[in-house]
């Protein structure tokens, strides 16, 4: 009996013993200010069972058996740390203490500027404009130096541009619908508030919250708690697109009565930082209230805005830069002793959110956000009737047409002002006293939004390792454009005729002809776009796999409806009222997988196929004029995959991709001003051009490589290489409307030729090398060498048609054309590969509660003023022989237009917090 007791005891006490062998491991994470950092990631290498960090920095694993163990906490916008440790089988509960984890080098100085001036020329003709991409730091080096040390030379990771980026607030896309683009001054200015991403994914990494692009997702969550509790001063000193900033931001924290307070405004202005006639002045707000009921409700309104007085610069033939230098700038002149600029943008377009937050059981979430935003985007520029373009660089007016010499030139280089001015006082007057109508204008380009949006995200846990999300979006925008007066310039009041027209009225319908100071002239029009989305996505995670899928479908329906009646009689039906409705598709699929080779070394595969809707610029070829929908416009289709080995080592971290993407269907529109000659009047106008590219089909491959080697325990050796070939990969038809001719096809100019054309607006291979110092004394310095390659001249889809070589009244090629001279004449432009220099460095300070900290930034130390960051071929007259005459010229007549880097510039800044 005793004998079987003793076996009962021990068959019962095994299963105890072996339990009380499991040990709970715990720690808490914190920033290197001690505070805590809620939702780190920590993953353990020998274990699905990953957790989340909680409000206070504490995570735990429970019933670890005796071993050895790796784990790795990682956080956007933090330096990711590797620990490993051993169990003991005597260990019931084993303390790792706190694990700090220090920001990313860069990322807490404010050295970002976004400066998107080169956005701003309507002498673009170009599907291409110079982008920066989402200026965001992660884990990963390669996207660290992507944003902040290349990204300052346009350098685009993986060709794509802006088109394809995704900024979300709180579930609410920040991307314009007239061309799919994001505006970041809508924010400008906001960067306490907006300097980390709540989720931040590259590429086509699927995300939480939308569906995503090709170039990645940056998710704000403006939840008033979210905010450090702190109050931030800072002083900014520079002088890329302005001079000085001032910042300020207070967040209370959660308060005992369940209120949370976030608030911060700045402004940024000055004139004369690099390039002649710019100058800013620019402030923006940001509020954020929570009022939390309970632990599983609250509620957040949000409300920010940037309202921007900006002037431009405009881009240049090289002509134009050997006589004037590569600080010139064509959009200004004196008046009265002060520099006027006919270019600037005033901007505001504020956005006001309310967000509910909702717990459900103990793994639910559910976030609903409401949002309007409002406001509008105009753009002026001069404007003439019957008068000489006042352009200073209008081709007749430079050296090269033989009118003027190169001194003469520069002593009229710039707009003159009170030649204008006395040109409309001139003017006044008819011979019996009555008044007439200004010969000049400054008129604005204004484009009104009304965006209304809802957003709802659901999350779950289903298991410890499989979540599920769930989002839908609906968004309803009323745009307004239309183009107004801003300045008679002394005149009495402007006509309201088409002067490169016969004087036909823009507005049939009015026989008033007569416009004054904030009346609409030339074109009015509404947009309207009903867009609605769904996307779900899970994630499950195993020892060795982790499985993310997205899926999404999306409906878009559009229509325009115009105000005035053009006073073209052709154009009469298609010009004003309602058109039909044009309405789109889309669906498409992401899958990310994971494989965890040990806690180190990952290998991981993304891939997406989906479906794009054309933007409403796309969809409509001239809305200003005509409702007619773009030949040949579709929805893109888009497949992308990539690899990459990733290594996450103590001392060494790595990434090593390829990838590959393909775009097809794509619609690429150009408008532009050009000579127009009408051979049967025997006269040469001036018009606004809209070229279209339909059924495009492009390419995108390469390879990418970053690493960051811990040389020592503060310097850190971090290299980046992106070897790409982005290019055109069939030859698409071509379409153009203007008013003169009207809607001419491809039965007029055929196919574009442009198979094997590379594509323009980013350098399409691009090298950096760089070392930082991190000292224990709190400051830091830096260096990086930058060498960028194969940066392409945009093309005119015009020139590379078969009209250009093709005898009208015969249908035959001109007499001498060879298809070695086509070649020659429309060959794709490559710049020059050069080198940058750049440098960084600061310091930060502890005074009991206070922090204060010193940063400065040095971009192009050696004044590289060589390297082009955007360009594109001017459209003009399409015939071999002025084609052949141009490439014959030493110094073109019609020259590419350029924008040159700025060369040596800086950023300084210092704040205090406490």
């Amino acid at each position: 009996m005793i004998k079987k007791l003793s076996l009962i005891s021990l068959f019962t006490l095994l299963p105890a013993s072996y339990y009380f062998a499991q040990t709970t491991v715990f720690a808490y994470v914190k920033d290197q200010d001690g505070k805590p950092l809620e939702k780190a990631e920590v993953d353990l290498a020998q274990s699905s069972g990953d957790v989340t960090v909680d409000k206070i920095g504490y995570f735990q694993f429970v019933d670890l058996k005796p071993g050895h163990y790796l784990i790795t906490v990682a956080k956007p916008n933090f330096e990711s740390k590797i620990l490993e440790f051993d169990v003991t089988a005597d260990e019931k509960r084993k303390d790792l203490g706190v694990i700090t984890l220090n920001y990313n080098l860069g990322t807490d100085a404010g050295v970002v500027v976004i400066d998107d001036s080169a956005n701003d020329t309507e002498d673009g003709g170009s599907s291409m404009q110079p982008t920066v991409g989402l200026l965001s730091s992660g884990r990963d080096a390669f996207q660290n130096v992507s944003a902040f040390e290349l990204g300052a030379y346009w350098f685009r990771p993986r060709g794509v541009d802006n088109r394809f980026e995704d900024v979300v607030f709180n579930g609410v896309s920040m991307s314009k619908n007239d061309d799919g683009r994001v505006d970041f001054s809508n924010w400008g200015g906001l960067n306490d508030v907006t300097r980390y991403p709540y989720e931040n994914v590259d590429n086509i990494t699927p995300s939480e919250y939308t569906f995503g692009n090709l170039g990645g997702v940056a998710y704000y969550n403006t939840r008033a708690s979210s905010y450090r509790k702190q109050t931030s001063l800072a002083y900014s000193f520079t002088n890329r697109s302005y001079m000085q900033r001032a910042m300020a931001t207070y967040s209370s924290g959660l308060t005992k009565k369940g209120w949370a307070f976030t608030f911060s405004g700045s402004r940024r202005w000055g004139d004369r930082a690099v390039i002649d006639g710019v100058y800013q002045d620019a402030y923006a707000y940001f509020g954020s209230i929570e009022k939390k009921f309970s632990d599983r409700h609250s509620i957040n309104l949000t409300g920010f805005g940037s309202p921007t007085y900006r002037a431009s610069n405009a881009p240049n033939t090289q002509e134009v830069y050997d006589i004037m230098g590569k600080n010139y700038n064509s959009y200004w002149g004196w008046q009265d002793g002060e520099k006027r600029n006919s270019r600037i943008r005033n901007v505001f377009e504020p956005i006001f959110m309310l967000t509910d937050y909702l717990k459900l059981g103990k793994t639910s979430n559910w976030t609903n956000t409401v949002s309007y935003q409002f406001g509008s985007d105009a753009r002026s520029r001069l404007d003439w009737f019957h008068a000489a373009d006042p352009n200073p660089t209008y081709y007749r007016k430079l050296p090269s047409y033989g009118l003027l010499s190169a001194d003469e030139f520069r002593q009229q280089s710039q707009i003159d002002w009170n030649s204008i001015y006395n040109a409309n006082r001139l003017n006044l007057t008819n011979m019996d006293g009555s008044p007439r109508g200004a010969v000049y204008t400054v008129v604005e380009d204004v484009n009104k939004d009304k965006t209304f949006n809802f957003s709802s995200h659901f999350d779950t846990r289903l298991k410890d390792n499989w979540k599920l999300n769930i989002n839908f979006n609906y968004q309803n925008l009323k745009s307004d454009n239309f183009r107004r007066i801003k300045d008679l310039l002394g005149a009495n009041y402007a006509y309201n005729l088409n002067a490169f027209n016969n004087d036909v009225r823009y507005n049939a319908d009015d026989t008033n002809v007569e416009v004054r100071e904030g009346d609409r002239t030339q074109y009015s029009y509404e947009l309207t776009r009903n867009h609605y989305s769904l996307n779900v996505s899970s994630e499950v995670d195993f020892s060795k796999f982790n499985v993310v899928a997205s899926i999404f479908s999306s409906y878009s329906e559009a229509y325009r409806e115009g105000n005035f009646r053009s006073g073209i009689a052709r154009f009469r039906d298609n010009s004003k009222g309602k058109s039909a409705v044009y309405d789109a598709l889309d669906a498409g699929i992401k899958a990310k997988l994971t494989y965890k080779i040990d806690g180190k070394n990952f290998i991981v595969y993304n891939g997406a196929f989906f479906s794009l809707a054309p933007t409403i610029n796309e969809i409509y070829i001239n809305p200003r004029m005509v409702d007619y929908l773009t030949p040949g416009v579709k929805n893109q289709i888009i497949n992308s995959n990539d690899i990459s080995y990733i290594m996450r080592g103590q001392i060494l971290k790595l990434r090593l991709s390829g990838y590959l993407t393909t775009i097809q269907n794509a619609t690429e529109i150009s408008r532009y001003y050009a000579d127009v000659n009408d051979g049967t009047l025997g006269n040469s106008f001036s018009t606004l051009v809209n070229e279209a590219m339909s059924g495009v089909n492009k390419r995108y491959m390469g390879v990418e490589l970053g690493f960051d080697v811990k040389v020592t325990s503060t310097l850190n050796a971090v290299g980046v290489a992106s070897i790409g070939e982005y290019k055109y990969t069939n030859n698409p038809e071509v379409s153009t409307f203007d008013d003169l001719n009207g809607f001419r096809g491809t039965d007029v100019w055929g196919k574009a030729n442009v198979k094997d054309y590379k594509v323009a607006g980013t350098p399409q291979k691009a090298f950096s090398f760089g070392l930082k110092y991190n000292s224990p004394k709190y400051w830091w310095v830096g260096a990086s060498a930058n060498y960028l390659m194969d940066q392409y001249l945009d093309f005119s889809a015009l020139n590379k048609t078969p009209y250009m070589y093709t005898d009208q009244t015969t249908n035959d090629p001109y007499p001498g054309v060879t298809p070695e001279l086509i070649q020659q004449i429309t060959k794709q432009k490559k710049f020059n590969n050069q080198f940058m220099l750049n440098a960084n460095a600061g310091k930060s300070f502890q005074f009991g509660k206070y922090r204060m900290g010193l940063s400065v930034s040095v971009n192009n130390i050696l004044n590289n003023r060589n390297y082009v960051t955007g360009g594109f071929e001017q459209g003009r007259n399409v015939n071999f022989a002025d084609a052949l005459a141009e490439s014959q010229r030493d110094t073109p007549y019609f020259g590419p237009k350029l924008w040159y880097d700025r060369g040596t510039t800086f950023f300084t800044n210092v704040y205090l917090r406490f």
